[in-house]
């Protein structure tokens, strides 16, 4: 229900953009989100956005690099990063919660960033 895309081989400093489209569920009723886990670390979180976009959150560490989006009207969420780092290297996921706490109620399969030094 959540497919994500965007990810790639990038060079430190460059930017991607991370997409995850969203179906079988009713897209604006759901805060929608993205965590990250990179090989042998715990999965993080990155950002999240409420339903009608008007309200995002940032982990302490990716604020002014990392903007998160959505587009109601394409069941889309997005994530743009900008001057990417070698630790941000990791498996991109995008997620959706239904409520305004709690547990995220479904997971993307995740895209994979990769960034070079």
């Amino acid at each position: 229900q959540l497919q994500a895309s965007g990810g790639g081989l990038v060079q430190a400093g460059g930017s991607l953009r991370l997409s995850c489209a969203a179906s079988g569920l009713t897209f604006s009723n759901y805060h929608m989100g993205w965590f990250r886990q990179a090989p042998g670390k715990e999965r993080e979180f990155v950002a999240r956005i409420s339903r009608r976009g008007t309200v995002q959150y940032y982990a302490d560490s990716l604020k002014g690099r990392f903007t998160i989006s959505r587009d109601n009207a394409k069941n889309t969420v997005y994530l743009r990063m900008n001057s990417l780092k070698p630790e941000d290297t990791a498996l991109y996921y995008c997620t959706a919660r239904y409520g305004d706490d709690g547990e995220v109620d479904y997971w993307g399969q995740g895209t994979q960033v990769t960034v070079s030094a």
